[in-house]
């Protein structure tokens, strides 16, 4: 039975073992040889390029998991096909890692051994000279009366002041320059395992936490005071930077004239921090794009909006709930909406215990009665509104099932109405009061309006190494692209009339039309230390002590 890599089957078992070694030996070879290809390489960068547009396109668990099933409940073929093809998680998904993991291997075992070839290209010289130079894409030549010897050592000298690597090789000079193009090739692919590197580094190790933060509340970087938090597949708790803040104030200013009107001028959170349990307090400020660096960690400033402060009163008049409740902004003017919910504490008029739960909305610039609905004007506090509408019953807080504190679940509540039976609601300012039916209690809109910030705490390891890799990367194409690689022979023999004959030829590793411009430079060089022989019957009228004049390469221009 034949092989595919050649030879037959043997007979009987021994047979077998070699004709299926040799079989399983010779596909690992050439399976080698196709990945380590150059092309393969390129194929699969081009693919996994290809792999990350979903990853841009279609919501990822791992970013924001709540618009990953809004996505699923609106399509209904399209969710559970994509689920299954791993598109909600594609970096983390088995086809891109496959990908990935190749892309690593193949780009390895192109650059070893090129490495070791290139490390014995610059440990060897370069080679010797072609015996017919005339073939070659650059050549010059002429007769001088200096010595064959002289002639070498000058274009030794010549060669090597212009950076050539160069040596005497029998009765010719070869040269070579441009080796940094291999290097600049080497760097890139290696920049590219860098990046790769790190890129998989980063997301094994890293951790990526989010807080909303009212004005004068804390924070200690611990997993349970988070509000989400992601992290890679090897991060541990104990990874966690030890440190805490305190939020003192926020600071936004807005754009009030032009055409760039209502645009926010100004976004710091001023804050003070300690590392460690007994660290001293620092004082800091965390702006837009300018982060806190706190050992690995970095803090940055990504949200902003408003918190006002409200006090709910049972019908005995005892305040049941008082504090800040942050407003989630719906628009660029800081339309914002929110739930005020009063779970323990409250009885009605009745004592009997029960819950309260208001659905609010919070316009910093109210346009005033008649101009228009809920929408605010401008993002800054000039004319502050809040919109309540009062609910009773139970909030679904005590069913185990998680809720979105923004959000009002009315499914097992009613709707406190006046006494016209029309819904109740009301439009608040600053310092005045809702009053529920019934002797129910009391809302009211203290004068006291807080701000709150977003702040995302991140650890992303690798991140300045895959920095060094794409710049690596860059500088190595770019010597790739733009560095020649050439070499150059001059060859200096004695002829049969005893005149010496010079030879000079370059060829380059790439197409370069500077090559024969750059040989001509060169050939002015050594034939300004061996002029050409003028000839027995030159014309008289020639003055013999103007300078002859200097052969040009095959290709370059004539000046």
């Amino acid at each position: 039975m034949p092989g595919s890599f050649g030879g037959s089957r043997a007979p009987g078992l021994s047979g077998w073992l070699a004709w299926t070694g040799r079989e399983v030996i010779g596909w690992a070879r050439w399976f080698w040889r196709q990945l380590t290809s150059m092309r393969v390489a390129l194929i699969l960068l081009f693919l996994l390029s290809l792999g990350a547009i979903p990853g841009s396109l279609i919501p990822q668990s791992g970013t924001d998991a709540s618009k990953v099933q809004e996505f699923k409940d609106t399509h209904s073929v399209l969710g559970p096909l994509y689920d299954r093809l791993g598109l909600f998680h594609v970096y983390s998904s088995v086809w891109f890692s496959a990908i990935y993991i190749l892309l690593f291997v193949s780009l390895i075992g192109c650059i070893v051994p090129r490495t070791w070839q290139f490390v014995g290209q610059l440990r060897g010289r370069p080679p010797g000279a072609p015996k017919r130079l005339t073939r070659l894409p650059a050549y010059a030549t002429w007769r001088t009366e200096a010595d064959p010897e002289l002639v070498r050592d000058v274009a030794l000298k010549v060669l090597r002041k212009r950076r050539f690597r160069a040596h005497v090789d029998g009765d010719a000079v070869a040269a070579e320059k441009g080796y940094l193009r291999e290097t600049g090739n080497l760097l890139f692919h290696m920049a590219l395992i860098v990046m790769l590197v790190a890129f998989a580094w980063g997301q094994l190790f890293k951790s990526e936490g989010n807080k909303l933060m009212v004005e004068g509340e804390g924070f200690s970087n611990t997993l349970m005071l988070y509000d989400d938090f992601k992290s890679g597949t090897l991060f541990s708790n104990d990874d966690l930077t030890p440190f805490s803040f305190d939020l003192k104030k926020f600071t936004g200013t807005y754009e009030r004239t032009g055409p760039n009107t209502g645009t926010p001028r100004t976004y710091q959170a001023d804050i003070t921090y300690s590392v460690g349990a007994y660290g001293k307090a620092k004082k800091a400020t965390v702006k837009v794009n300018e982060p806190l660096k706190i050992g690995d960690s970095k803090v940055y400033l990504v949200s902003h909006g408003y918190a006002p402060v409200v006090t709910v009163r049972d019908g005995r008049g005892k305040v049941v709930f008082h504090e800040p409740v942050p407003m989630l902004p719906l628009d660029s003017n800081v339309t914002s909406q929110g739930a005020i919910k009063v779970m323990d504490g409250y009885k009605d008029a009745k004592g009997r215990h029960d819950q309260l739960g208001f659905a609010a909305l919070f316009v910093p610039t109210f346009a005033g009665k008649g101009n228009g609905t809920m929408f605010s004007q401008f993002p800054a506090l000039d004319f502050p509104v809040l919109n309540v509408s009062a609910f009773h019953g139970d909030l679904g807080v005590n069913a185990g099932i998680p809720q979105n504190v923004y959000q009002l679940d009315t499914k097992n509540m009613k709707q406190f109405k006046d006494s016209k039976g029309a819904i109740l609601k009301k439009q608040l300012l600053p310092g005045e009061t809702m009053t529920l039916p019934n002797g129910a209690g009391s809302i009211t809109f203290d004068k006291g309006i807080k701000e709150w910030a977003g702040f995302q705490v991140t650890q992303q390891p690798g991140s300045d190494w895959a920095l060094v890799g794409a710049f690596g990367a860059i500088f190595g194409l770019a010597g790739s692209l733009f560095i020649q690689r050439r070499r150059v022979w001059v060859r200096a023999t004695t002829g049969a009339d005893g005149v010496t004959v010079v030879e000079m030829a370059g060829l380059g590793r790439s197409e370069s039309a500077k090559l024969p411009e750059e040989l001509g430079d060169l050939a002015a060089l050594v034939h300004d230390q061996a002029p050409t022989k003028p000839e027995p019957d030159a014309d008289p009228a020639i003055d013999p002590d103007a300078e002859p004049p200097v052969p040009a390469a095959e290709g370059a221009e004539t000046k």
